[in-house]
């Protein structure tokens, strides 16, 4: 079936309940550690406390991210399967809350393990992470297109997830610093704060189990039968407004995770002030909590692909001012990283919204299966980001230290600091947009919901 959204006309006027919606947005906060801390901490964690040079570094975050590639869409199969067989994908999510195991095992290394072999066990354990990861979110992000609802509803829906992701990402954004002793980080300090996070990130994941089973029951099902396989697999990487969707978030998550890795360098070498890191999180993840109702308000009114499209001309803005670095001046500087922050939450809200519209559209039976498509695109783009940025570090010459360490790094190295958290994100999110204007499904979609 090709033509869009066939639904009755009273499946698409469905409403979701708070109360569900909430449930279901509650399973975010588990995912937000996940997305943020490693993003966030790893790199650092490698080459400034364990002593891992940059360039292995960065492969210890790329490889493991490289079998993502392959596992979410296995993950989407599957999910498709459990859809089919028990109607429900319960069972992955349930193995997914396995997660924060992983979670605290990546910061637990071993007090004998530095260079070669640190990098060994954490890539180890981003491998088991990431998987369990699949096993959760792709099930997860499957659940508006299994809903027979409309193209505001299903903006709604993810208006919700969106609002408690953001909790996840701030929260844990600026705790897991703090928790790692700040200026005087650990091995202990990190160990410590993986242990913190992985509680949290249990409780949160359960929580969203439950409510997405009740946001089942809240709304019509989609009906629709299929095993996904490779079938599925090839009528996802056809679909030509999937392609250019798809294409268009891969170089949005290369872009925000390339300056996540980027925040705790860009602290400590550029502005000199190590303990700035949480101010800059906290920054580029607030505005979201503030923002996401306004981004809601204007997708309705002009559209998901035009709001996005602003958003990632908006982040390209915000990037090159960072790249004038200091004396451009503090206020400056944070007030860029907040407009990256506004942008970043439109690239959060609009194109997992935009997502099942497309699965709806294209009548598909595998949502799993373009699920896991999307998610290992997202994979992809968490490990391009530092691996990006660990290569700007590496032709600079910087130096990595163990932690209490701090060797003088050359003049090359803390330019690459400052071009590689400015400069590389403006020109990877205009790459973006450029991408982003061939998808041209939104105007259809938006007509016929």
């Amino acid at each position: 079936m090709t033509g869009l959204d066939r639904r009755p006309a009273a499946a698409t006027d469905t409403t979701l309940p708070r109360g569900p919606l909430a449930g279901f947005a509650a399973g975010s906060l588990g995912m937000g550690v996940w997305v943020t801390v490693p993003g966030l901490l790893l790199l650092y964690f490698l080459t400034d406390v364990l002593a891992v040079g940059p360039w292995l570094a960065g492969l210890a975050l790329l490889l493991p991210k490289i079998a993502d590639v392959l596992l979410h869409p296995w993950v989407g199969h599957r999910a498709d399967v459990e859809q089919t067989r028990r109607g429900d994908r319960r069972r992955l999510l349930l193995l997914g809350c396995a997660l924060p195991v992983a979670f605290a095992a990546l910061f637990a290394v071993p007090g004998g393990l530095t260079g070669a072999s640190a990098a060994a066990w954490v890539a180890v354990f981003f491998i088991a992470g990431n998987l369990l990861f699949a096993a959760y979110q792709v099930p997860y992000l499957a659940t508006p297109a299994d809903l027979r609802i409309g193209y505001h509803e299903r903006t709604r829906l993810m208006a919700f997830r969106m609002m408690v992701l953001t909790v996840g990402i701030l929260v844990s954004g600026l705790l897991a610093p703090l928790l790692t002793g700040g200026d005087a980080a650990t091995r202990g300090g990190y160990q410590r704060m993986g242990m913190v996070l992985a509680v949290g990130m249990l409780v949160a994941m359960l929580v969203g189990v439950a409510g997405i089973a009740r946001l089942r029951g809240s709304a019509p099902v989609s009906t629709a039968s299929g095993h996904g396989g490779w079938r599925a697999l090839r009528t996802a990487l056809r679909d030509r407004q999937f392609r250019w969707l798809v294409a268009a978030y891969l170089a949005m998550s290369t872009t925000t995770h390339l300056v996540l890795a980027g925040v705790p360098y860009y602290a400590e070498y550029e502005l000199r002030a190590p303990g700035l890191t949480t101010v800059l999180v906290a920054a580029f993840v607030a505005p979201a909590l503030l923002v996401t109702p306004a981004w809601l308000v204007v997708a309705r009114r002009v559209g998901k692909q035009r709001a996005l499209l602003g958003a990632q001309g908006a982040f390209a803005i915000g990037s090159l001012v960072l790249a004038v670095g200091r004396p451009a001046g503090l206020p400056v500087l944070v007030a860029a990283v907040a407009v990256l922050g506004v942008a970043f939450a439109g690239m959060q809200l609009l194109p997992f919204s935009m997502l099942p519209d497309v699965i709806r559209a294209a009548g598909s039976t595998g949502a799993g299966t373009y699920t896991g498509v999307w998610t290992a695109t997202e994979a992809t783009g968490a490990a391009l980001g530092p691996y990006a940025y660990a290569l700007c570090l590496t032709v600079g010459g910087f130096v990595a230290s163990t932690a209490g360490e701090s060797p003088v790094q050359p003049d090359a190295a803390l330019a690459a600091v400052r071009y590689g958290f400015g400069l590389l994100p403006a020109v990877a999110m205009l790459a973006a947009l450029l991408l982003q204007r061939r998808y041209t499904l939104d105007a259809t979609a938006r007509a016929t919901s």
